[in-house]
């Protein structure tokens, strides 16, 4: 396995202070009381989908374990927080040794989730485990938001091929974790160098309706372009006149021209023009890629069209209206002392309303139905059913501090299309409604 294909973590800054203050004032306060060494089960899980979504995608996971292996307090952290007057001494000396040192299981990444799936299981001591709350939430809400807009994206896009460019529409690091999101959804390649780097994700980009406004005129942009890049690239054609611009970019790159992008106007009614354009110019192979502020909606609206990729930024990194899963991390055991034979006890919040949870250390099934179709979601603390026992979700992702579970992220995109495969129908479609699988409790 190349390491590139893991991703560069190289000089990865320490996580430790990603994180709210309350984090660490518990654990002050349990290591006063004697409490923050208690054997401990943190649960991810969102109680309710983003409203009329039918399925939520897992991303994240391999930041999360980054996350988790680079949570350490270094000097100059320990001396703000002892500044800042944040917590005493003793917190102090035990969060210059922090390491977590439990285990971590949770949703392969890729995979798809529904209102109760516990994504992501966290065991250990309560200090421990309770200060990696912020961050696990902090990765997994925006990634797993931008993974999903990337899988209704893909959908509606029917195996034509689709370009993140959203690096210019948000904060350039969430811009580098939502190209790595949006490929586990379902996009083929990048804009954002970073990315590329990082991820080892494909990257493409040509040039903007600035490189033709800086020539004399569309035919000497087109040509120094072509003479830069070769014929196979993709030329920007909507700066001026786009019927005159489409017979210019053939006269000057020939019917071996790769593409042709347009980035405004009526795209339905324009991309027809430019196909029978190219057509009757003789570039038969030439591509047609459309960008201009496309979502899912918009995308299946195309479906008709002559198109061949799309690009896709504002409405992608935003997570199409969605930007966050409403994901919770609660503790939902504990015992009574670090002794790892002293019995686990469940708790939960029981707050009014839809606030409340359900506590114990839980597990994770997808039932099929007899054509092999997922039909149900199936979530309990007890033993788990035979007729379940090959179907569990959950998988081991640390264990005793060490992550076991790294893999390449084209394994998380290939796990997403075969998880989206598997969802009944009814799961493709734009409209809003209910999760497509209901959460059983068992």
């Amino acid at each position: 396995m190349n390491s590139a294909d893991l991703g560069r973590r190289v000089g990865v800054p320490s996580t430790a202070l990603f994180t709210d203050q309350y984090e660490l004032t518990m654990v002050q306060a349990a290591l006063k009381a004697g409490t923050a060494g208690r054997r401990s089960v943190f649960e991810a899980f969102t109680r309710r989908l983003p409203e009329g979504r039918r399925y939520g995608v897992v991303a994240g996971i391999g930041r999360v374990l980054d996350a988790v292996e680079n949570f350490h307090f270094d000097d100059e952290m320990l001396a703000f927080l002892h500044d800042q007057h944040i917590v005493d001494g003793p917190t102090l000396d035990y969060l210059a040794d922090y390491r977590f040192s439990g285990d971590i299981w949770g949703y392969p990444e890729g995979e798809v989730y529904f209102p109760g799936s516990p994504i992501l299981r966290a065991e250990g001591s309560f200090a421990e485990c309770v200060l990696l709350e912020t961050v696990i939430l902090s990765i997994l809400n925006h990634d797993s938001a931008i993974a999903a807009a990337a899988s209704r994206m893909s959908a509606a896009a029917g195996g034509r091929r689709l370009i993140e460019m959203g690096a210019r529409r948000t904060h350039e690091l969430s811009a580098v974790a939502s190209a790595r999101a949006a490929y586990i959804g379902g996009f083929d390649t990048t804009s954002d160098l970073a990315a590329g780097f990082r991820y080892n994700i494909p990257t493409v980009g040509t040039s903007a309706h600035a490189f033709t406004l800086l020539h004399d005129s569309e035919r000497d942009a087109f040509r120094a372009q072509v003479d830069s890049l070769g014929r196979d690239t993709t030329l920007l054609v909507d700066t001026y006149d786009v019927t005159a611009a489409v017979r210019t970019a053939v006269e000057v790159a020939g019917p071996e021209l790769g593409a042709v992008r347009i980035d405004s106007g009526d795209l339905l009614l324009v991309a027809h023009r430019v196909r029978q354009q190219l057509d009757e110019l003789g570039a038969t192979g030439t591509k047609i890629v459309v960008t201009s502020d496309l979502d899912e909606y918009a995308i299946a609206s195309l479906a008709a069209a002559p198109v061949d990729a799309y690009g896709v930024g504002t409405q992608l990194v935003t997570g199409s209206g969605q930007p966050t899963c409403s994901m919770v991390y609660k503790l939902v055991a504990r015992a009574s002392s670090a002794d790892p034979a002293d019995e686990l006890l469940p708790v939960a919040k029981k707050s009014m309303g839809a606030k409340s949870s359900i506590g114990g250390r839980k597990w994770a099934a997808r039932r099929l139905d007899e054509d092999g179709v997922a039909e149900a979601e199936v979530i309990g603390t007890g033993p788990v059913p035979p007729e379940l026992a090959g179907r569990q979700l959950l998988v081991e992702l640390v264990r005793g501090g060490e992550v076991v579970a790294r893999e390449p992220l084209d394994a998380a995109r290939e796990r997403h299309i075969a998880a989206r495969a598997g969802l009944p129908m009814s799961a493709m479609q734009l409209s809003r409604g209910e999760p497509v699988l209901p959460t059983e409790y068992v």
